[in-house]
């Protein structure tokens, strides 16, 4: 059964894939949910009824978290709706227009990826840790919590995916960075590393993830579910792992284990 708390998550990305099943865990344990993502509202519908079938309150809040202006959009309109935010899940994310290999990268792609997955990220949490410290000087009692979601090709080297796993790899830095600034202000700043989820994104490459997986790529015989995420960061968002900020939580089924 839902139990309302009261506290408000902001989970970009969070309409579909892993964002989506990170919303159903959060809904799940009565969050009200501020959903961002890029498409109309008009698109979206079917997955905030499902949501709203267990928060006690969701919004959609349209926008590029690689632009400064719809950044500050967004969070004008959570403080709008809610008047607070507890947690934030930096969880959206673009995909290379096309993979090339190192010898054939190109500067505009390196851009638009860090742009979209490191820059965006860095100043959205910029910007919600300020209004967090805002809230704990406020309230002693004030609790807040910002969840990093990065793949795992910040841990390994797809050399057809240089740009992205770069970008990626820097929020492994970012997520030490904001720990620290944080800590002072009772904040935890978690990332959480996904191996294969089968998402609708993924759908086209379920048969080669069957190969690698059945040729042994994870310690887990299967590929992992948006909820394996969700699950965690619910975790997380709880406060179970209050003596761990700044730290990496795989979420793989053991593929990122070396082996000898």
């Amino acid at each position: 059964m839902t139990t309302s708390h009261n506290r408000t998550a902001f989970v970009t990305g969070g309409s579909r894939g892993i964002g989506f099943g990170i919303a159903q865990s959060l809904a799940a344990e009565g969050w009200r949910l501020a959903i961002n993502g890029m498409r109309p509202e008009s698109d979206v519908q079917e997955p905030l009824a499902l949501l709203r079938k267990s928060s006690p309150e969701v919004i959609y809040v349209r926008g590029d978290v690689s632009s400064s202006a719809d950044r500050t959009a967004c969070l004008q309109q959570i403080r709008s709706a809610f008047g607070q935010l507890h947690l934030l899940v930096n969880n959206a994310r673009i995909a290379p227009r096309a993979d090339a290999d190192l010898l054939a990268a190109t500067e505009e792609s390196l851009s638009e990826m860090i742009d979209a997955n490191l820059k965006g990220p860095y100043f959205l949490t910029q910007a919600v840790a300020k209004w967090m410290v805002e809230q704990r000087q406020a309230d002693a009692t004030f609790r807040g919590a910002i969840v990093n979601i990065s793949p795992s090709s910040a841990d390994l080297a797809p050399v057809n995916r240089g740009d992205d796993s770069m970008a990626r790899a820097g929020i492994g830095m970012a997520t030490k960075l904001w720990a620290v600034r944080l800590a002072e202000f009772g904040i935890h700043v978690y990332e959480i590393r996904p191996g294969m989820i089968a998402t609708d994104i993924t759908a086209d490459s379920q048969e080669k993830f069957d190969r690698l997986i059945a040729d042994g790529l994870t310690l887990e015989p299967r590929q992992g579910e948006p909820q394996d995420v969700g699950l965690a960061v619910a975790a997380l968002a709880r406060g179970e792992f209050s003596y761990a900020t700044g730290q990496v939580i795989h979420i793989d089924g053991g593929m990122t284990i070396g082996r000898l």
